[in-house]
């Protein structure tokens, strides 16, 4: 069974639409922690010899062996990190241990609400012995065919599945998928293998149809994705691996960024969400004056400015309006926060509804649990920040 988030964000049809493609292909969520696979196709699962039980949960490591290129998995490990398209000539192992050249094609699947990236595509093309031959530069950084996002719809999907590809059409292509992988012949390991351009197209073509289904199944939820990401008008964003570390922190906190005009709201944990009655794609963009209101004191919120202003905390207590327009007193701290190379590039402002000041604490006075927030913060940014640095 895969995961449920897939049926949250692509609803119950999805995996139907999903097996019915012919391409070896796996779907991965880089929102979890370990980046799982969260599905596998059929084609996938006789190339490897594995059975879906074994796959989903997993990191893709789990196929890499003894002779995969430490460069090449940097390079898709960037891509990843980056949040983008690459296409990449890759040598993986089956469960029996018998390795194999592939081309693999990855491409980040976003969410339009946010511009997070919440999946990634990745396609393997066996490469067939006829067309390997040694070669260097047998990597494609970005690939323009996975983001333009235009036409995919129209070339896969009209109206429904079924009145597009038809049975024999599919049949077709997963016996040409699996011829091309049926004979496990010896490989050469030691050199790299450049894949024809009849199997680049492919691995595009597959790509375009996976991202059609997963467009289509997404606009049902109205939980949509697109191939380009969907920036909110001054919106920056994060990074996968960033969100995934804030996430851990279950206080009520925003994120800002520093560097940007007005410095808008890149990140709302659940607790700021739930204490404010707003949504995501409410806040993200936003400046926080968006929760002041009429009796709102201006003397507190020029200090806060001040403070911004000189890249120094603040600690205040403000009046703050929910999104029904009820009011709260905020105990309110913000703190800059600085990445490796100790540039001012977020502040963090921790919200506790006075009222709960005294509630579960853990033990933990209420400017301990703000300060820890701070810290954890930091440390997700800095430790971000010197991964970028040092790859």
């Amino acid at each position: 069974m895969e995961p449920q988030q897939l049926i949250l964000r692509y609803s119950s049809w999805v995996h139907e639409a999903l097996d019915e493609l012919p391409d070896c292909f796996t779907i991965t969520d880089p929102c979890v922690s370990g980046h799982p696979i969260v599905f596998a196709s059929d084609g996938f699962l006789k190339m490897v010899g594995y059975c879906r039980e074994e796959v989903i949960g997993r990191n893709g490591r789990i196929f890499q062996g003894p002779d995969t290129r430490r460069s090449s998995v940097i390079e898709i490990r960037e891509a990843i990190r980056e949040e983008r398209c690459v296409q990449i000539s890759l040598l993986n192992y089956r469960k029996d241990g018998t390795p194999f050249w592939m081309l693999f094609q990855l491409c980040p699947v976003f969410s339009k609400d946010d511009g997070r990236a919440i999946n990634f595509v990745a396609v393997q093309v066996p490469i067939s012995r006829k067309s390997r031959r040694s070669g260097v530069g047998n990597s494609r950084r970005e690939m323009n065919s996975c983001e333009d996002g235009n036409g995919f719809r129209d070339n896969f999907f009209r109206c429904c599945r079924r009145e597009v590809c038809s049975d024999s059409i599919f049949e077709l292509g997963r016996a040409s998928a699996m011829d091309s992988v049926s004979s496990h012949d010896e490989v050469e390991t030691n050199e790299p293998c450049e894949a024809s351009e009849v199997e680049k197209t492919k691995a595009s073509a597959a790509i375009s149809n996976i991202l059609s289904v997963l467009t289509h199944y997404s606009e049902l939820t109205g939980r949509s994705v697109c191939v380009k990401r969907c920036r909110l008008t001054g919106n920056g964003h994060l990074s996968a691996s960033l969100n995934i570390s804030l996430r851990r922190i279950k206080q009520s906190f925003v994120l800002t960024d520093a560097l940007l005009p007005d410095m808008p709201i890149v990140y709302a944990s659940e607790a700021f969400l739930k204490l404010t009655g707003y949504d995501t794609h409410e806040v993200l963009g936003q400046n926080c004056r968006f929760l002041s209101g009429t009796d709102t004191d201006t003397v507190t919120q020029f200090q806060i400015k001040e403070h911004i202003r000189a890249q120094q905390a603040c600690t205040v207590r403000i009046l703050n309006y929910r999104k029904d327009r009820t009011s709260f007193w905020n105990f309110l701290h913000i703190s800059p926060v600085r990445n490796a190379s100790g540039k001012v590039a977020f502040f963090v402002g921790i919200q506790i509804d006075e009222r709960c000041r005294n509630g579960e604490t853990h033990g933990l006075s209420p400017e301990m649990r703000q300060l820890s927030v701070v810290g954890a913060v930091k440390v997700a940014v800095r430790g971000l920040s010197m991964g970028a640095n040092s790859s």
